[in-house]
């Protein structure tokens, strides 16, 4: 069904269905946002990792050094720069210790049971657009 348009001016109006339709658009991009892949982060998550830290100056805390490089000065001179780096932006607290966080943060929950709640909601938003999101004529 078209837009109407009213006879003293240039004001639109929505046809329900069609905004039964943006709902239902928006529901399906979230559920595609927050679907998360087998072995890696899902879009939404990878979202907030890059927007914390868009240039990519936020230091990562690294791992533990690995057994054999305690002997190399170098390496162990490296990794105690980047160890510190990272603590100095943690102690400042507030939302550098929040931007240090998400930079790195996962999926809160596991890969199958997210895929399925999503699937649940995914049928959940087909029956709402079968029963409610039709055009009445």
């Amino acid at each position: 069904m078209a837009p109407r348009r009213e006879a003293r001016g240039a004001t639109l109006t929505m046809p329900q269905a069609n905004r039964w339709w943006w709902a239902y658009l928006i529901f399906a991009l979230a559920l595609v946002a927050a679907w998360p892949p087998d072995a890696d982060k899902s879009l939404a998550v990878k979202f907030v990792n890059w927007v914390v830290d868009p240039g990519g100056e936020l230091p990562v805390l690294p791992d533990p050094l690995a057994l054999g490089l305690g002997d190399d000065p170098a390496a162990v001179a490296a990794h105690d720069e980047q160890v510190q780096r990272y603590d100095a932006l943690y102690v400042k607290g507030g939302w550098t210790r929040k931007r240090l966080e998400l930079k790195v943060a996962t999926d809160p929950f596991n890969p199958a049971t997210v895929r399925q709640v999503l699937t649940a909601l995914g049928v959940l938003e087909v029956f709402l657009f079968w029963r409610f999101g039709r055009a009445r004529v």
